[in-house]
């Protein structure tokens, strides 16, 4: 219901209808159509992170581990898109329900990408002079905004072919820095 009519449009007696059961029972386990949300962001948070662990640690490598942390996070989008539609509904609202569970989800990627990048930089793989910090917010953004551009997209494609370029654009870059154009960092034309 949430994907489909958004939040502020479901109703507890739809969502009841939709789950099959009297709007009572929605009470049983539940304060509030805000406490459904919450329960939602909770319980898709366990469950998708425990399935991005398992990834990124069947990987022995950083570049391994990178790959499979993003094809697995389209892969979830990709399989769920109403969970898609409500997690990027509810992440670009400025006034949030969900806004304690939302830092909880950023913290926990933040850190799984700190750990691969510092492995990365003591395997030789990612350069030491990385701001960590931006680099994340770089990753999930990016992340983020083809999940965005996948769910508007008129045509429907796949999204998990995606990873691949990205994991290939967070790696290489998109620069072509050589000794010939070095000004671009020194601020002369």
């Amino acid at each position: 219901m949430f994907a489909e009519q958004g939040f502020f449009q479901s109703t507890v007696s739809q969502i009841a209808k939709e789950a099959g059961v009297a709007d009572g029972t929605i009470y049983l386990y539940f304060k509030n159509k805000d406490d459904i949300l919450v329960q939602f962001f909770s319980y898709k948070t366990k469950q998708v992170f425990a399935r991005f662990r398992e990834e990124v640690d069947r990987a022995d490598n950083t570049i391994d581990k990178f790959r499979n942390l993003i094809r697995r996070h389209l892969e979830e989008f990709q399989c769920d898109r109403n969970m898609a539609v409500v997690y990027q509904a509810e992440t670009h609202q400025s006034s949030r329900l969900v806004e304690k569970q939302i830092k909880a989800m950023s913290k926990m990627y933040f850190d799984i990408v700190s750990e691969i990048i510092e492995q990365g930089q003591k395997e030789g793989v990612i350069r030491k002079d990385l701001y960590l910090s931006l680099v994340k917010r770089f990753i999930l953004g990016a992340v983020d905004e083809v999940i965005s551009t996948w769910l508007h997209s008129s045509s429907q494609y796949d999204l998990v072919s995606m990873a691949d370029p990205l994991v290939e654009l967070f790696l290489k870059g998109i620069g072509n820095i050589g000794p010939h154009n070095h000004m671009l960092f020194t601020g002369s034309k």
